[in-house]
């Protein structure tokens, strides 16, 4: 079912084991006095307990073997330095054994081979002692450990869910869990293993990924003075899996005093991993933070506080949810086809177009993430047949889109439901309260439709002649208008506003900043989350007309100068936007700069303020007025403007002939 990874490189695991185990033990070390004090240490070390709860092929626990190992020589080292007359008392006996170290698999071959992993580890470790002593020459005869019999590690290395059993008292858990996300835990694992496991564990978001369980139970069963180290993926510091992991160790005596805020996975799974190392209690030491720059350098910060979201800006977690946002709803995700059979090329359409002059009604061009930042003219390259709130009577009246959905889209979508129905069937025999899937039965009654068609925000553009777009994922949004005549796919954001005012406000770095600090990520890249991003983002609250006409005007001149740039050298928008990374002057970046200026004026900010801050401060008085009754201004053109046509310019994408 699942099993913690075999690949993870021995430095991502002292990036856990350094903090959790070699520096804590070191700090005792250095802070004994007395030959008393020495000896309580060996005693604690003799007693100290490792678990990693997703073990795999045992890879942390040798290593933390190893570590704790070294660890007790340099005990010793001080012992047999410091009080060279008690030394003999000591002696060089190793106290340190493989069964202090306990580890939790679902993989049957992964809990044989990890206790190998511990058995070779003891053998490589008694080596390692005996040329230590031998280099030390204290004068002592060393004391082999025996390598045979072998240990029998049945009682610690255990094939067991570690969601559904109970763990060991511990003074230190470790490891790295799966890494799965919640969209996809269910083809993974089955529909009654994720309703056994959202029962169990409910104070944890539906929508957090599988690897927070192992963050929320470490942090439940770790004691007081315990240590903890996990690698996750960089899902944990955001959104639903923040909420449910390191939100929750933040806010029940847990304290984060080394984390990695983000960076590649060194296994062979294609993600973006975040590693958190906390405690249960108090913490006295210095806490660092490892932020990757833009050259991919682990840059080190020593910080007061590590926050939940492991970032160095302030903390904006806590941000609330704007009603005025969210109703009337103004921002979609574009629609998911969900059969490549709805898709036509440019050519294969426009023979269909012919054939009718009504096609024109359910034959769109649609717009891709890829496209719009990376085609020049933003020009999309297929075409989609959109049924979207026509029933089957209707549709089938477009006789050349109908006939090839029936015959393209119709026999998968009879088949994914058929075989959804049996597995719900199975899942209901063994449990009948069981959380069954229907999405795919769903499908199949409207077979004829996109599989997301998003008719509430068809309904919100047919209102308008144009919208804002700009790609779901990308690590600097570019926001554009684009014609109401072209359907949106899924990787990209809509935003329902026509106005040039709106469009200044969103894509001024203040709302960047914002989609920074409240997005999630896909693969390292930012994604635009409505729900955390657009939601909780504070429009301007009393801005006066001219301030309004300021930045509606340095939105347009943005867009203008874009336009020219892009005709006159044949650039798409990302083209442009990586020349403007680059350093030096540029015609675009002092437009930038006075979209910037007129928005933190329509906001009345201070820029020796922290922005994120007065963001946060302006989320919680809108929120509040909310709830007192009292005006607020929503997003859009505010209530000071009487002409709203005069913020209306023409320009957007459009179809060329």
């Amino acid at each position: 079912m699942h099993f913690g990874a075999h690949f993870t490189t021995e430095l991502d695991i002292l990036k856990i084991v350094h903090p959790t185990i070699i520096q804590p033990w070191r700090e005792k070390i250095a802070k004994a006095k007395t030959l008393k004090d020495m000896k309580q240490l060996r005693r604690e070390l003799a007693e100290f307990k490792v678990l990693d709860p997703a073990c795999g092929s045992g890879n942390f626990l040798y290593v933390a073997f190893r570590e704790l190992k070294r660890i007790e020589m340099e005990l010793l080292n001080r012992i047999h330095k410091d009080f060279p007359k008690s030394a003999a008392e000591i002696g060089t006996q190793s106290i340190v054994r493989i069964k202090q170290f306990h580890g939790l698999d679902y993989n049957r071959f992964a809990v044989e081979l990890a206790k190998v992993t511990l058995m070779l580890a003891k053998e490589i470790a008694i080596r390692e002692t005996k040329d230590w002593v031998d280099t030390m020459q204290f004068g002592l005869g060393f004391q082999m450990e025996e390598t045979l019999p072998l240990d029998n590690m049945d009682e610690n290395i255990i094939f067991a869910d570690a969601l559904f059993i109970d763990w060991i008292d511990a003074n230190v858990i470790i490891g790295n869990p799966p890494f799965q996300s919640n969209k996809n835990m269910q083809d993974e694992y089955g529909g009654e293993y994720v309703n056994k496991l959202r029962s169990a564990y409910q104070d944890i978001p539906g929508r957090a990924d599988y690897c927070v369980y192992w963050f929320y139970k470490a942090h439940h069963v770790l004691k007081d003075g315990g240590f903890a180290g996990l690698i996750g993926t960089n899902t944990i510091r955001q959104n639903y899996s923040r909420e449910g992991g390191l939100d929750y160790i933040c806010k029940n005596n847990g304290v984060i005093f080394n984390a990695v805020s983000s960076q590649p996975w060194s296994g062979d799974a294609v993600v973006f991993v975040s590693i958190a190392n906390w405690t249960k209690g108090h913490f006295n030491g210095k806490k660092k933070l490892y932020i990757e720059d833009k050259y991919g350098e682990q840059i080190e910060h020593e910080v007061s506080e590590i926050n939940s979201s492991l970032s160095l800006n302030a903390d904006v977690s806590g941000a609330k949810i704007l009603e005025i946002n969210r109703k009337p709803k103004k921002v979609f995700q574009g629609q998911t086809h969900g059969h490549a059979g709805f898709l036509l090329a440019t050519e294969e359409a426009k023979e269909i177009l012919k054939q009718s002059e009504n096609n024109n009604s359910v034959l769109k061009p649609i717009l891709i993430g890829r496209e719009l930042v990376s085609s020049k003219g933003s020009q999309p390259k297929r075409f989609v047949i959109d049924f979207t709130g026509i029933d089957i009577m209707e549709a089938a009246s477009y006789t050349g889109p109908f006939n090839r959905i029936q015959q393209t889209v119709l026999p998968d979508r009879e088949k994914k439901a058929n075989d959804q129905e049996e597995n719900n069937k199975k899942l209901l025999e063994k449990n009948p309260k069981a959380k069954v899937n229907k999405h795919h039965i769903n499908f199949l009654k409207s077979w004829w439709q996109l599989s997301y068609g998003r008719k509430d925000m068809k309904s919100e553009l047919s209102k308008i002649s144009r919208f804002i777009a700009c790609s779901r994922v990308s690590s600097r949004p570019i926001f554009e208008f684009i014609s109401s005549k072209i359907n949106p796919n899924d990787s990209i954001m809509v935003f329902a506003y026509e106005d040039d005012y709106t469009f200044g406000i969103i894509q001024s770095s203040i709302h960047i900043a914002w989609y920074h600090e409240k997005g999630a990520t896909l693969k390292g890249d930012p994604s635009y989350t409505p729900n955390t991003i657009w939601d909780t983002f504070p429009f301007p609250q009393d801005p006066k007309p001219k301030d309004v006409k300021r930045v509606a005007l340095a939105g347009r001149e943005l867009r203008e100068k874009r336009n020219e740039i892009m005709n006159k050298y044949d650039y798409s928008l990302r083209d442009i936007y990586r020349l403007i990374e680059q350093p030096g002057a540029s015609p675009l970046k002092d437009l930038h700069k006075k979209l910037d200026d007129s928005v933190f004026a329509a906001y009345g900010f201070s820029k020796r303020k922290t922005l994120l801050i007065q963001l946060l401060e302006l989320n919680f008085e809108v929120a509040d007025k909310i709830k007192r009754g009292e005006h607020v201004e929503s997003p859009g053109l505010p209530k000071c403007i009487n002409n709203k046509k005069e913020f209306i310019s023409q320009d957007c994408v459009k179809i060329l002939d």
